[in-house]
């Protein structure tokens, strides 16, 4: 059964020492993002969701590069 008073995976790691029973949750305040994979703005949205107990990946987050305009870099 889930435990209310965990407010993320790491407390529900350092109290039974597994998360096999822990449950993200889900509320309005857990939104999609635009920023592209691989992005530190990415990265740090994914690290702020497992930090607030939210799941990783939403169900809506951007899934693709399209639209981006990405950095050239010369040839040497």
């Amino acid at each position: 059964m889930a435990d209310p008073t965990l407010q993320n995976v790491f407390e529900a790691i350092l109290k039974y020492g597994h998360d096999e029973d822990f449950t993200p949750r889900v509320d309005p305040d857990f939104v999609a993002t635009e920023a592209p994979a691989g992005s530190p703005e990415k990265l740090e949205i994914l690290a702020e969701r497992v930090r607030s107990g939210y799941p990783l990946w939403h169900d809506e987050d951007r899934f693709d590069y399209s639209g981006l305009t990405g950095v050239v870099r010369p040839r040497d």
